[in-house]
């Protein structure tokens, strides 16, 4: 099953909805795990040390520091940028579907954009 990190400016009212949706999901906040004000690329250099999936809204920045990351040679395990404008319960559905329809380590590399199009 894929693993998740929501970035600090992600709407945690999404991650709370994934998990009360599927309580067995493995996703944590950075502001978890100490990385609370961390640049961008730190938080993409953890979560690609520990294999997570980003969730992010920050459109201004955050992807292009994965795809310099993917550029350089440097593992990124993916990236799901969900735009604000989604709705919340749409925003849950179409994370589901990737989890649900996603190989562990499949995203390597790669920008996702919710909603799919």
């Amino acid at each position: 099953m894929i693993r998740f990190a929501a970035d600090e400016n992600f709407n945690h009212t999404i991650t709370r909805g994934l998990l009360r949706r599927r309580p067995d999901l493995d996703v944590v906040r950075v502001q978890d795990v100490g990385l609370s004000g961390a640049e961008d690329q730190v938080v993409l250099e953890w979560a690609a040390r520990e294999g997570r999936v980003l969730l992010t809204q920050d459109a201004k920045t955050i992807t292009k520091f994965a795809f310099d990351r993917v550029r350089n040679g440097s593992s990124m395990p993916g990236v799901v940028e969900i735009r604000r404008n989604v709705p919340i319960a749409v925003a849950i559905d179409e994370l589901l579907v990737i989890v649900d329809c996603s190989h562990e380590g499949e995203w390597e590399g790669q920008v996702l954009y919710v909603p799919l199009r």
